[in-house]
């Protein structure tokens, strides 16, 4: 009887599994052991750009039950405060097979959002729905962002892109003010696993002037068995067609170049090249995972500039412009992740 039982947990946590893969929105931490966070990223900007901010619910499992807990955080893009609301553990829900998730009484989902904040001097109250939202393509051989990573199981954190770009309807009242986000654009991410990587890049907009067009683009140390390496992903929507640029993909780095105000990224594959020049004005603190702890060590912008160049290696430039209202973090050991850059650039001959 015990052999049984152990064969169909095996076999149910192999459905879970599998399940998750092809469904990155769904909540992947039931039944996980600490240490394991998983957060899911909403960016809203009205119509006017004056109003830009991302609501991160998410839920943070420690081996000290104390610790343990959910939170709703969120980043004023324009003032650059931040608020991390913490909630019990047990304030944390989610449904499947329709993705709805519950933070106390603030609700998400993948065609809305719906907020009742008041903690911490911070009041927001209201609901937005998302039209047309555009996620990353999910194939049995690369399901979703990550590509055929998403398989393995070790990885120190996943990633899944849920809307490359959507439009808004609805408002919010924050601090007594109400902002109507109707005919703003949204975009919705998110991570899961035991930690953020101990250096990374990331970066995104869809605020090119053109509807439809979005950047959505990471760079990481990636722990691998006994060893680590540079990983990357880049989605680039433009006209109906998504360019995928990745580790996965074969494409390589040609070169990256990062201070404190801005980062200049080229990556090529046989196909095409995609030049990156994005600039930091600004910017709040946001609390990111390790295994110990939720610390407040990222400082991000959503006021960032991307300027982008996409073109054929043997032809014309497809498209050439900037994206506004950007969201950008450099964090970690970024002199760590150069390095391997670098040293990946001479094993492959770059």
């Amino acid at each position: 009887m015990a052999a049984k039982r152990d064969c169909e947990s095996i076999i149910l946590r192999c459905i879970d599994m599998i399940r998750n893969i092809f469904h990155p929105e769904l909540f992947h931490g039931a039944g996980k052991r600490p240490p394991f966070f998983e957060g899911w990223y909403y960016k809203v900007i009205d119509k006017t750009e004056q109003h830009r901010f991302a609501f991160i619910p998410g839920i943070f499992l420690h081996e000290q039950e104390d610790q343990r807990h959910a939170f709703v955080q969120v980043l004023d893009g324009s003032s650059g405060a931040s608020k991390y609301h913490r909630y019990d553990p047990g304030e944390f829900s989610s449904t499947e097979p329709e993705f709805r998730l519950s933070v106390g009484t603030n609700r998400f989902s993948g065609t809305g959002l719906k907020l009742d904040l008041h903690h911490e001097g911070q009041h927001i109250q209201g609901e937005l729905r998302f039209e047309g939202t555009t996620p990353w393509p999910v194939t049995f051989f690369s399901p979703g962002i990550m590509g055929w990573y998403a398989w393995v199981p070790f990885m120190e954190c996943y990633h899944g892109v849920l809307s490359l770009d959507h439009a808004l309807r609805g408002s919010l009242v924050i601090n007594g003010q109400e902002v109507d986000f109707t005919s703003g654009r949204g975009y919705i991410e998110k991570d899961w696993g035991r930690s953020f990587p101990s250096a990374h890049i990331w970066m995104q907009s869809n605020h090119f002037g053109l509807t439809g067009t979005s950047l959505s683009a990471s760079v990481a140390i990636i722990p691998w068995i006994r060893t680590s390496f540079p990983g990357f992903i880049v989605g680039f929507l433009h006209d109906g067609h998504l360019y995928r640029l990745a580790t996965y993909t074969g494409a390589r780095i040609r070169g990256l170049t990062v201070n404190e105000a801005s980062v200049h990224w080229t990556i090529a594959d046989k196909k095409h090249e995609l030049s990156i020049h994005a600039t930091r004005l600004g910017g709040g603190l946001l609390h990111a995972p390790t295994t110990t702890e939720m610390s407040q060590r990222l400082l991000e912008s959503l006021v960032a500039t991307v300027e982008v160049e996409l073109r054929e290696r043997s032809g014309p430039v497809i498209f050439s412009g900037t994206g506004r209202q950007a969201g950008l973090e450099i964090g970690g050991d970024i002199p760590a992740l150069l390095q391997k850059v670098t040293f990946h650039q001479f094993l492959t001959g770059i």
